[in-house]
Order: C-alpha cells, then sequence, then structure tokens
C-alpha cells in the first residue's frame, strides 16, 4: 500500500495516510475536521527494503575484475 499526501481545504494541515490503491481521494483532516483532498508532490520517496538493492551486487564482470586487480596492487 502506497502512502499518499493529503491537505486540507480549510486549514491547510498537510498530512500522508498510507492507504489501498482503490481508496478514496478525499479524506477528513485529522486537525480540523475539514474535507483535505489528494495531492502530488514532487518528492516522493523510494525505500527498498530487503537484499538486493546494493550498488555494488549489479556491477559487471570487467569492474569486478579490475577492482580485485586494484586490490591485489594495494596488498604490495
Amino acid at each position: 500500500m502506497p502512502y499518499y499526501v493529503f491537505k486540507c481545504e480549510k486549514c491547510g494541515h498537510k498530512f500522508e495516510k498510507l492507504l489501498p490503491l482503490k481508496s478514496g481521494r478525499v479524506r477528513k483532516c485529522p486537525i480540523c475536521g475539514g474535507m483535505a483532498k489528494r495531492i502530488i508532490e514532487g518528492n516522493g520517496g523510494l525505500i527498498f527494503k530487503g537484499s538486493g538493492f546494493y550498488i555494488t551486487e549489479n556491477r559487471s564482470e570487467e569492474y569486478k575484475e579490475k577492482e580485485r586487480e586494484e586490490r591485489e596492487s594495494l596488498k604490495d
């Protein structure tokens, strides 16, 4: 379920809600009880959970070989 950002039309309070995809677009403000509409914000967060999301896990074989050579040269 994604987080949605809402803004109250009455008091201007912004808040987030974790809702199913097919939920309604209008909610009540937790501060004043006014109607709040869903808004689109530019900086949507992306959260990776679990293993397999590290940049070093998906390197090319050529990169890995150069990295091994560099490590060995530093040991000398």
